[in-house]
């Protein structure tokens, strides 16, 4: 019977252990966080994530071979397999502040684990790492270690999208597992693929070089990114000519070596991976002497966010040039749909801009907890309390937070504004009634029929 630990219950630790444990009945799971409020959550009939599916498959597992808990210890000396799935953000001080992965949460559960550690272990990185993180874990866990403990190190990348993630554990695209080149090495990478070999099929199951499974993650992400990037920026064009985004990305979709997907104009890109990847990506490209290719990295992030100032900015002129004092109602949160996750979010951009230009913000959105907007709008550089007790206020549903709006702005693709009685919202609304689709979600000629003032990405609405 095979033992897993995994440290870290964030969005990406805690559903690939409970899908792991889920589709492994005969594997122990124990998912371990110094964080008690979390692990209280992931024990409670709330959970700390929304993702659609994961409820059901936790309480399908939890208490009878999957769990949470904050003995850490305790755990890793009990598994034979630990993942390390800590957070990995951005250093925000220090050398390559702004850009490099801030790498301390996982020194630190590296050297837990080398000074708790009983038996030897495989330690696998799922963290998004810069390449080669796994060579300074090694160093770590041998200095630290006792002579007789070996520990082999594993790079397992996770390709989860919020708001698909347990399909995207279910049924993956591929599942990634490098390795150093010894046979110790290719014996740890067997095991961990056994285990996913429950219900992945083999051939999507890929062992590779260490060094190129952890590149392989930064490398995917980026590349999404720039198609982001790269239809965004042609939506100024379409917007400047009388082109339409939505066609033209359709039409380069349907050629085969391209492909339909990720090429849908938006207000930006957020989320947990995307940017802080590409930024690693740079930071990396620079460490290497490759000032060229930093900047064409570079490049993606500072269009995405020329988009969403851009759009900010298109709101302003439309209403007048002044929002000072109008009410704009902000419907959507979260970075994207199905996922209460926040993290670069582009409402959190456009309120920043909002607030500076005194306008009075109603934020509605399904699954994003009042706490979190809080904690994400006070914040230096985008409002203090005083301002968020001026500025900000949020709803329970999109009718309230529209209501005597001057302007409504759908930030998140959620599905249900795409359902709303959009007749009792104009209704309801100061005149002229001006609606910004940055997810190009709606039916923009049905809501100039009936009497909106419409504003799209790469659209001109006839």
């Amino acid at each position: 019977m095979v033992k897993i630990c995994c440290i870290g219950a964030g969005y990406v630790g805690g559903p690939t252990c409970a899908v792991i444990a889920y589709k492994c009945p005969e594997v122990k799971v124990t998912i371990v966080d110094i964080n008690q409020n979390r692990i209280d959550q992931w024990n409670s009939d709330i959970l700390p994530i929304y993702e659609p599916g994961l409820d059901e498959i936790v309480k399908a597992t939890r208490g009878r071979n999957l769990f949470f808990s904050t003995a850490v210890d305790e755990a890793i000396i009990e598994a034979d397999l630990i993942f390390v799935s800590v957070n990995t953000p951005t250093k925000k001080t220090g050398m390559g502040a702004g850009f490099a992965a801030d790498l301390a949460y996982i020194e630190a559960a590296t050297r837990r684990i080398a000074k708790v550690a009983t038996s030897s272990k495989i330690v696998i990185e799922k963290s998004t790492v810069p390449c080669r993180t796994a060579e300074s874990m090694r160093k770590i866990l041998d200095a630290n270690s006792r002579a007789d403990i070996n520990f082999q190190i594993l790079s397992n990348p996770e390709f989860l999208a919020e708001g698909t993630a347990i399909e995207d554990l279910f049924s993956p695209d591929r599942v990634l597992i490098g390795c150093l080149d010894t046979p110790e090495g290719h014996k740890a990478q067997q095991t961990l693929a056994d285990v996913y070999a429950h219900w992945v099929p083999r051939e999507r199951i890929i062992g590779m070089n260490l060094w190129s499974s952890e590149l392989s993650k930064l490398a995917a992400n980026a590349i999404l990114a720039q198609r982001i990037s790269s239809i965004n920026a042609l939506s100024a064009i379409c917007e400047a000519t009388g082109a339409d985004v939505d066609e033209v990305g359709f039409a380069c979709g349907l050629d085969s070596r391209i492909g339909p997907k990720f090429l849908k104009a938006s207000v930006g890109f957020g989320g947990s991976c995307f940017q802080k990847d590409i930024l690693n990506l740079v930071y990396l490209s620079e460490s290497l002497n490759l000032p060229e290719v930093a900047a064409y990295w570079q490049q993606v992030v500072i269009m995405n966010e020329y988009q969403k100032s851009r759009f900010a900015a298109r709101v302003v002129k439309k209403l007048f040039n002044t929002i000072t004092n109008k009410k704009i109602a902000v419907l959507g949160f979260a970075f994207k749909k199905n996922t209460g996750d926040t993290r670069e979010s582009a409402a959190i951009s456009l309120i920043k801009y909002f607030i500076q230009e005194n306008a009075n913000i109603h934020i509605y959105d399904p699954k994003v907890s009042v706490e979190q907007i809080e904690e994400d709008l006070i914040y230096p550089g985008i409002a203090t309390p005083e301002q968020y007790a001026k500025r900000i206020n949020i709803h329970q549903d999109a009718y309230s937070a529209a209501q005597d709006a001057d302007a409504v702005i759908i930030v998140t693709e959620w599905d249900e504004f795409k359902t709303l009685d959009y007749s009792r919202v104009y209704e309801n609304m100061n005149k002229p009634a001006f609606i910004f689709d940055g997810r190009l979600i709606l039916n923009h000629k049905e809501l100039k029929a009936i009497g909106f003032e419409v504003e799209v990405i790469g659209k001109v609405i006839q």
